[in-house]
């Protein structure tokens, strides 16, 4: 008869997301992991797998919940283009970042694991591929409104925006000043023509 489980898995979870984002995934040792989850080896291994299997899941829950925080930011403005401004304002605002060093999970996971994993690759570019539909949902939004011309290429110009997404996210870690963000953004909105 298998034990019943005696930790919180969300929080645990939590808690591993937090090790793997502020280490990585290679440099974080299963030891870093059961001191921050609070929980022993063998509960790790039952409930995920292993640490890739724990880091999967991790990366998982952060997919969906950065996923869903920039729909809400998006959908939250009647303004199509002050909707993407807050955004990548919000990506430059330093102090709302748990950690700037950290940057974001799942560019982090690209970087480090992509080049070398097909699963994170896949995970990686599913994640893109969903912010650019997101995106590109938003930009007809606007065009439907007449906010935005109606000639856009919405598809290509939500591949744009998350490939910024990723430069400025990426460049935040040198803690850029102030005034060359602030151009950066004023560039990637011209696009929002």
């Amino acid at each position: 008869m298998p034990r019943k489980r005696e930790f919180d898995i969300e929080k645990a979870l939590d808690a591993a997301m937090g090790v793997f984002w502020e280490k990585g995934f290679h440099a974080t040792s299963i030891s870093d992991l059961t001191e921050r989850m609070g929980i022993e080896r063998p509960s790790i291994y039952s409930t995920f797998g292993d640490k890739r299997g724990l880091f999967e899941t991790a990366l998982r829950k952060y997919n969906s919940a950065h996923a869903a925080r920039i729909r809400s930011q998006l959908q939250s403005k009647p303004s199509v283009k002050e909707g993407f401004r807050r955004f990548f304002e919000g990506i430059a605002a330093q102090d709302n970042m748990n950690n700037p060093n950290w940057g974001c999970f799942c560019i982090n996971s690209m970087v480090e694991l992509s080049p070398h994993d097909e699963k994170f690759e896949i995970l990686t570019r599913e994640h893109q591929m969903y912010l650019s539909a997101l995106f590109q949902e938003t930009i007809e939004r606007g065009m439907r409104t007449g906010e935005l011309n109606a000639d856009l290429d919405a598809r290509e110009l939500a591949h744009t925006l998350v490939v910024s997404l990723i430069g400025l996210t990426v460049m935040m870690k040198s803690r850029p000043d102030r005034s060359f963000t602030d151009h950066t953004i004023n560039g990637i909105l011209a696009n929002l023509r």
